[in-house]
């Protein structure tokens, strides 16, 4: 199974076609959205391309591959534009036997959600992808394509073959990259 995981798209159009020419490549079978798909958010400026109608367009164009959670930034004014639920704070998906908590990173923290051994916690929010091996679990976060924050480019996630990556918008290079191996201690 191949899922790109998207975060804080904030209604901007170039950064969404940015990513999502990367995809063509790559064919994910599903998109994981982690929250903040419309809105720009009071705390961060209108960005270059803002285009929250059109962004909601493009995605629905992809609809039956999406899953989506909630950000601090989404309302029910913007599922009104969106074909596909986005109002859940969190999901849980079981994938190649693993534990999947995707949320988007404003409600829930990895050391306050049980999961078992050889999960995954997924999130967006913080703008700052994230890749690490923590207590037996991974967190992921795939920064974002729109306002990447401390010095990040922007990004997203790709997983694949129990191979999990954080990855450049602009060219799909890979930065960071996680088999999803366990041992059994």
């Amino acid at each position: 199974m191949k899922i790109a995981l998207i975060a804080d798209i904030h209604g901007c159009l170039p950064a969404l076609e940015r990513v999502l020419a990367q995809l063509e490549v790559l064919k994910p079978d599903h998109l994981l959205l982690l929250g903040d798909l419309l809105n720009h958010g009071p705390r961060n400026p209108v960005p270059d391309g803002y285009q929250p109608a059109q962004v909601a367009e493009r995605l629905n164009t992809m609809a039956e591959r999406i899953m989506a959670v909630r950000g601090n930034c989404d309302s029910e004014v913007d599922q009104m534009l969106l074909t596909f639920p986005c109002t859940a704070p969190y999901n849980q998906l079981l994938v190649d036997g693993r534990r999947w908590f995707v949320t988007h990173g404003h409600l829930y923290q990895p050391q306050e959600v049980p999961l078992p051994a050889q999960s995954l916690f997924v999130s967006g929010h913080t703008h700052v992808p994230v890749l690490e091996h923590k207590e037996r679990r991974v967190w992921v976060n795939p920064g974002s394509v729109t306002f990447p924050r401390q010095g990040w480019q922007a990004s997203f996630g790709w997983y694949e073959g129990e191979v999990m990556q954080i990855r450049a918008c602009a060219d799909g290079a890979v930065f960071n990259e996680m088999r999803l191996g366990f041992d059994a201690a």
